[in-house]
């Protein structure tokens, strides 16, 4: 039966998130699971008088890539994908695996390989986003409930499919709204960090850990771009990162889960790492290039209406009471330098006995900022 929730997710993702006008070129991609949202979106489009373009992946073919492919075609691109990047105004995907661990046999360095081949279409994409005018690229990424991450998240489909549709405040009679409200209030602790040279976390788990921030830029994340979204984030000083953290949840990156994966800093670069399960694959994702092991995103999760660990990184990194910080590509809007094919975000819980320091002064506690103004649970109601 269909979801009639999902035209209220298209038209947030259309008209909100990426704000699709007349004659702007869409493309849509997600894999062939996520035929329903595609079609949703595909019909907001073509409603604001976009021109959408449908690319619906096959993950097995994905998977026997990976695991029968020579080195000649895990090395391949192609041409005409870097000219979809250049070409495309809009670009609207979403996860929807069926199988959310299909590549969880598959050789690291086989995964590297690919990572490392697609780094020019991140390259351009990353390039286009912090763009002006005409060639800025909008987009959005989201996640359309299955089977196999609604076990990963220890739920019933239909549960989980209502945590999906709560965290971005579809049951509200105008998310839109809702998600106004909270670029106001996201907005205000962006202001305030834009005006700060160090960020320090300390947990009880052994993180303790400094940034510099100088002179960098923090985006507030309001629904734009992921969806659901509630985070604050930079390019933290590629040089300026020290000490060490812990990891409470495990890292989820390319359908591997790496468990209790810790990183110690020095002058910005990785220097010592761990892990309970699969090391082997955090250090093969690492040193896949000269960018992997400095960080290009450092965070604040500010969505209060996300409380669970799902095993997806899309709402894990934005639990209201979190940080999270991406090992490799900055995003260049941010002021960050970091370039790599790896963007591998990592999640540290604050919510029992963590806090966060700048420049010396504590702004928040077990996971609640000190400022009433900045996001707090139970804020957004429209």
């Amino acid at each position: 039966m269909y979801d009639q929730r999902l035209d209220t997710l298209a038209s947030v993702l259309v008209n909100y998130s990426t704000k699709v006008k007349k004659g702007d070129v869409v493309r849509i991609r997600m894999p062939t699971v996520g035929e329903p949202l595609a079609i949703a979106v595909y019909k907001a489009v073509l409603k604001a008088g976009g021109y959408p373009v449908v690319r619906m992946a096959s993950e097995e073919c994905q998977h026997l890539l990976a695991s029968e492919g020579s080195a000649a075609q895990l090395d391949f691109l192609f041409p005409l994908e870097k000219d979809e990047y250049n070409t495309i105004n809009v670009d609207i995907a979403a996860w929807a695996q069926r199988n959310t661990r299909a590549m969880s046999n598959v050789a690291p360095k086989k995964q590297a390989a690919i990572s490392k081949a697609r780094r020019p279409l991140l390259d351009i994409a990353m390039k286009r986003m912090s763009a002006k005018g005409n060639r800025k690229l909008r987009w959005v990424g989201t996640q359309f409930p299955t089977h196999s991450a609604a076990q990963d998240a220890e739920m019933s489909l239909s549960e989980y499919a209502d945590f999906v549709f709560r965290a971005g405040l579809l049951h509200l009679p105008n998310p839109i709204a809702a998600w106004k409200k909270i670029h106001t209030t996201q907005q205000r602790l962006a202001d305030f960090m834009n005006k700060a040279s160090e960020v320090r976390f300390v947990a009880p788990n052994g993180t303790d850990i400094s940034f510099g921030v100088k002179g960098r830029h923090w985006i507030n994340c309001d629904g734009e771009n992921n969806f659901p979204d509630g985070e604050v984030f930079t390019g933290p000083i590629e040089n300026a990162t020290e000490g060490e953290v812990h990891f409470t949840f495990p890292a989820v990156y390319g359908g591997r889960e790496v468990t209790d994966a810790w990183l110690r800093f020095k002058n910005g670069k990785v220097v010592d790492a761990g892990a309970s399960k699969n090391e082997a694959f955090l250090f093969q994702m690492m040193d896949q290039d000269k960018g992997g092991r400095t960080l290009g995103e450092l965070a604040f999760g500010t969505n209060y209406s996300i409380t669970k660990f799902t095993r997806n990184t899309l709402f894990d990194e934005k639990i209201g009471g979190t940080i999270h910080m991406a090992l490799g590509a900055a995003y260049p809007e941010s002021g960050g330098k970091n370039k790599s094919a790896l963007h591998w975000d990592m999640v540290c819980d604050l919510r029992k006995g963590g806090r966060i320091e700048v420049d010396g002064k504590v702004i928040a506690k077990n996971g609640r900022f000190v400022k009433a103004t900045w996001p707090q649970p139970g804020r957004a109601r429209a």
